[in-house]
């Protein structure tokens, strides 16, 4: 196991510089002065030319990455060209909205699309089965964005259940004030993974009961219950997982929208904002980490496969 995880680590060192050249290229090449940003619409040539020495962009761009990259491996992603902050201050700062949006978000797709994968597959064929799949293409089909708006007029604005913006931080305000103004972000951002979780775990579900030993536990006369959830749903339980953990990485890393509909001070608005500012660092630091998540969240994916299926070793 202890061989496995070192060999996943090392094997995800040459896709992070993949990742890091890639981005430093992207951002570099692409159109856009920070400079220009930075001065001011009424800069003269002799400023920008000042802004673009203090910034370092009038060297070699291989002397830029490499001293980038000496600065990456000392754990500096360097300082933002808009606020002067260090850009792991600037994530810090927006790093719990986004995590326990998203943790909350996977836990109501997990308690949701569960039990409508298992009830779907359970009463396969039955009218149930094509609702619970029909609201699944519908989750697929429809923006989240026109999910979110939605939501915003039925419940915060007809109903007035619910706030319509705004956040507050669970470290700071309380359980009760974090889940009334994140209830409607994660129900706009849950829709289409509650959607896929259903599919996939019906699917798998379906798989799994046409077995031998399913048959073979209603013939020892055990309940449906126990049959589904005990059996059936363990078995089928490693798909669902990749699924589940795949998608948690994409929430933390994909919720951009939810946190520019709902005014929500995350790390995708800050990815916006950096953006739309051309700041180069925050950019990077940003990708950098999303790609780390990724490689972190598979590693665990699969090493939690063993768990649920003993037959399932890692040498």
């Amino acid at each position: 196991m202890l061989g496995y995880c070192l060999k996943r680590t090392l094997a995800a060192v040459p896709v992070m510089v993949i990742v890091a050249l890639f981005v430093f290229l992207l951002l570099r090449l692409s159109p856009g002065d920070p400079a220009a940003i930075i001065a001011g619409d009424m800069a003269t040539p002799a400023q920008l030319a000042r802004i673009r020495e203090a910034l370092g962009l009038n060297e070699p761009m291989h002397i830029q990455f490499f001293r980038w990259v000496g600065e990456l491996l000392q754990g500096d992603f360097g300082t933002s060209l808009m606020s002067g902050l260090p850009v792991t201050t600037l994530m810090a700062q927006r790093l719990e909205p986004t995590v326990s949006l998203a943790v909350f978000s996977m836990l109501l797709s997990v308690l949701v699309a569960v039990p409508m994968g298992v009830l779907a597959a359970w009463k396969h064929g039955s009218l149930i089965d094509r609702v619970i799949m029909a609201l699944s293409v519908v989750g697929f089909s429809v923006p989240v964005f026109v999910i979110g708006y939605l939501l915003i007029k039925l419940l915060a604005i007809d109903l007035g259940w619910l706030p319509v913006q705004g956040f507050r931080r669970l470290s700071e305000d309380g359980l009760w004030a974090f889940l009334e103004h994140a209830l409607l972000p994660a129900m706009m951002l849950s829709t289409i993974y509650i959607a896929l979780i259903a599919r996939m775990t019906r699917a798998s579900m379906l798989d799994v009961l046409g077995e031998d030993y399913i048959r073979t536990a209603h013939a020892k006369g055990a309940s449906e219950r126990r049959v589904l959830f005990r059996h059936a749903l363990r078995n089928a339980g490693v798909p669902i997982l990749e699924v589940i953990g795949t998608g948690f990485a994409l929430m933390i890393t994909g919720v951009v929208v939810t946190e520019s509909v709902f005014n929500i001070p995350g790390l995708g608005r800050l990815t916006v904002d950096a953006i739309l500012s051309r700041d180069y660092p925050v950019i990077q630091g940003l990708i950098l980490v999303t790609s780390g998540v990724y490689v972190v969240i598979n590693l665990l994916i699969d090493l939690s496969y063993a768990l649920l299926d003993p037959r399932i070793r890692y040498r």
